[in-house]
């Protein structure tokens, strides 16, 4: 059975091994028939892949474009599915978190994309202002077209660049981090302590088998040691699927020091 995600205008569906192009076609055409403003359907051809997290699609059928239009939360995001890594399924996680900040909070979103956390954030809560960075030029230039599309201008500040290189130069600490990292080596959790206030709140984002959560909790405890900060862990939740048995986990976690 085929798996797909909505992102307005565009469906991305991932076949199953030795699928007949006409059994595709046929799938398409249900699709556009039973989805509202469905207008493309594309054909995921390899997984997330490399530091940006970009993906590979096929053209099936309807109109030939790769640029979506896409709403949740009262906020309306353009991307271009191919260039820029996008899940409509943290849609509820973008909410949770958005929910959680209180009035005149400063937060910073790391690894920004098109600035999906930033302008769900910055639409429905009274945080004083987000910072969103990202390496992607491609992305930044969405997340700028985002901003202004939400009418964000004077909440939502975009950023290129590498966060290990940006956020030293901005000397500013934040009450509150949000992590949705790509699933790469590299935690960022070291260059988040530098960043983050005293009795700051992270959402770290954690890619891991059920088994293995453990490991998970050891890593943020060992980081923070190095960082010598004291944190207490008061949530750990599945936030997304992404393999049989492997999760997207967010863990929020106080710094207390």
């Amino acid at each position: 059975m085929a798996n797909y995600d909505l992102l307005g205008n565009i469906a991305i569906v991932k076949f199953p091994k030795n699928t007949k192009k006409k059994e595709k076609l046929l799938f398409s055409t249900h699709l556009l028939k039973n989805n509202k403003g469905l207008k493309t359907i594309l054909e995921k051809k390899e997984k997330f892949s490399g530091r940006l997290r970009t993906q590979k699609t096929g053209y099936i059928f309807g109109e030939k474009t790769k640029e979506s239009l896409y709403k949740e939360n009262n906020c309306t995001f353009r991307l271009n599915v191919e260039t820029c890594y996008f899940s409509p399924r943290l849609s509820n996680d973008r909410k949770e978190i958005a929910d959680m900040i209180k009035k005149g909070e400063e937060i910073l979103v790391m690894f920004g994309g098109v600035a999906p956390y930033a302008i769900v954030i910055g639409k429905n809560s009274k945080a004083n202002n987000v910072i969103s960075v990202e390496l992607s030029r491609q992305c930044n230039k969405y997340a700028q077209e985002n901003v202004k599309r939400n009418k964000l201008e004077d909440k939502v500040k975009i950023i290129q660049g590498d966060v290990k290189k940006v956020l030293p130069k901005l000397k500013q600490k934040f009450d509150r981090i949000v992590m949705a990292r790509p699933n790469l080596k590299d935690s960022f959790l070291g260059i988040a302590f530098k960043s983050i206030k005293k009795n700051g709140k992270i959402h770290y984002h954690g890619f891991y088998n059920e088994d293995n959560l453990e490991e998970l909790k050891d890593l943020i405890k060992e980081e923070a040691k190095k960082a010598k900060k004291k944190i207490k862990i008061t949530k750990i939740k599945k936030a997304g699927d992404i393999a049989p048995y492997k999760y997207r986990y967010r863990v929020d976690f106080d710094v207390l020091s």
